[in-house]
């Protein structure tokens, strides 16, 4: 076993040393994290306002102001891949464009400028604006120019507070889950529709409907014989968030992005929680097993442990055809959420795959703690790492794969490592069924590819 943490000349910075642990189950050291991002640090973890956009940028319908310079408005077009079955209006944003003399003067006036301009060209239904850090500096009150917005318009114009030079891709999280709040104001209204209304009906949080996931997850429920309700933020619509109260049940798949609103929702509104996984074939049957228990409807149970048995029949030989290409092969991890990087460690040991490397941008103390008890020993675990670390222990560990985001894609092709994207630019879907086998089938493409011979 490498103890890579406790050499004395490992190259690690000593501020570093608490965000790296190689794992031990006899170590009582606790990782660091949920950590502010340092400005202008070499880090892999995005800014408050990605975080804040990435929640909010799938829901079809609404319309999006970036209060702030072109730059801040690049990180827009197809943000999340997300698919959609409707609207197309997700996929074009606006910015004020601040300027130097809006930075020396303010920029409030500019805002509302813009909020007219498309109040008069395209009659939206909601607007959220986002401040970005330069607002945060210059001190706009975007507040108050969101409520003369609504008054003037008759419309909900929401502000999203994603400023901060000094912050993280968590704070954009809970920034977005406020907005979201907001969207869904009227609470003692919706509570007496929801006292009414018998049917049991569940909020899916945390899906945003990359290559159409949440079409795949949600058809699977439906044949169970659960109601949909609303979805946060896949495919969804403004009008159903607004709804979202009159829900029986939230389940939370993103569990970094939408834990706390899950919590705020429970508080506010009376609707429990259950965190689900559908990556992998384990943690498809449990989050499946664990909202049908919950109705406590007998039928439902039925159906679910049905579908279970005939959905793994159709794909353990394919799964199995892969596994024996693939035993043995070692498999380095770094994905925005701890809840994902548990579901990876178990697929890959599903398929015979070691993880000898994962780590997170946002993951938590109790993410961390799972990850410590099912990763082996040795294992490599890091937050809120930089690429100069993870090629480091990439090339220590002798990973063969690397699954990460956009950003990490070229780090693996330099060191000569396979690769598989496992965010928001993949093009078919990696959840459910057919996303193990999809999944199982790119593990085996990227490691076992003829390239690799030559480089």
């Amino acid at each position: 076993m490498i103890i890579v943490v406790d050499r004395a000349n490992d190259g690690i910075l000593e501020e570093r040393r608490t965000s790296i642990f190689c794992n031990s189950k006899q170590s009582g050291c606790e990782l660091k994290c949920e950590k502010d991002s340092l400005a202008g640090s070499v880090s892999q973890r995005a800014c408050v306002y990605c975080g804040a956009r990435v929640v909010l940028n799938p829901i079809t319908d609404a319309f999006h102001i970036v209060h702030g310079p072109i730059g801040c408005a690049s990180y827009t077009w197809d943000i999340r891949g997300s698919l959609t079955s409707g609207p197309e209006t997700f996929r074009n944003s606006f910015s004020t464009d601040l300027r130097e003399d809006d930075i020396i003067f303010g920029g409030e006036k500019k805002l509302e400028k813009a909020i007219d301009e498309i109040c008069a060209q395209y009659s939206p239904k909601v607007i959220f604006i986002y401040a970005t850090c330069i607002v945060g500096v210059i001190g706009d009150d975007i507040e108050a120019v969101c409520k003369n917005a609504e008054a003037r318009h008759g419309i909900r114009v929401i502000p999203v507070k994603s400023s901060g030079f000094a912050g993280n891709k968590s704070m954009g999280y809970k920034a977005a889950g406020k907005a979201l709040m907001k969207l869904m104001d009227g609470p003692k209204q919706i509570k007496n529709e929801k006292e009414d209304n018998k049917n049991f009906n569940i909020n899916f949080l945390g899906d945003f409907n990359l290559a159409g996931e949440i079409w795949i997850t949600t058809g699977y429920l439906k044949q169970m014989g659960i109601e949909i309700n609303a979805r946060f933020t896949g495919d969804s619509r403004c009008e159903e968030i607004m709804k979202a109260p009159e829900a029986s049940l939230n389940i939370v798949q993103c569990a970094g992005s939408m834990t706390s609103l899950a919590k705020e929702m429970e508080e506010k509104y009376g609707i429990p929680y259950i965190k689900v996984s559908f990556f992998g074939l384990e943690d498809i049957r449990h989050s499946l097993m664990s909202i049908a228990e919950y109705t406590k409807d007998p039928d439902i149970i039925e159906r679910t442990e049905k579908l279970i048995f005939i959905e793994e029949l159709k794909v353990q030989a394919e799964l199995r055809k892969y596994s024996s290409r693939l035993e043995g092969k070692k498999a380095a991890i770094y994905v925005g959420g701890g809840f994902k990087a548990i579901s990876l460690i178990k697929q890959f040991a599903d398929l015979g795959i070691r993880t000898v490397m994962v780590g997170t941008q946002t993951g938590r103390k109790d993410e961390y703690d799972i990850i410590r008890e099912i990763a082996e020993e040795g294992t490599v675990i890091l937050d809120d790492t930089n690429p100069a670390e993870l090629e480091k222990f990439i090339k220590e560990k002798g990973a063969d794969i690397l699954v990460g985001g956009v950003k990490e894609r070229p780090l693996a092709y330099k060191l000569g490592v396979a690769f598989c994207d496992h965010n928001h630019e993949r093009k078919h879907p990696l959840c459910g069924y057919e996303g193990a086998v999809n999944f199982a089938k790119e593990i085996d493409m990227t490691i076992n590819s003829p390239v690799w011979r030559y480089v």
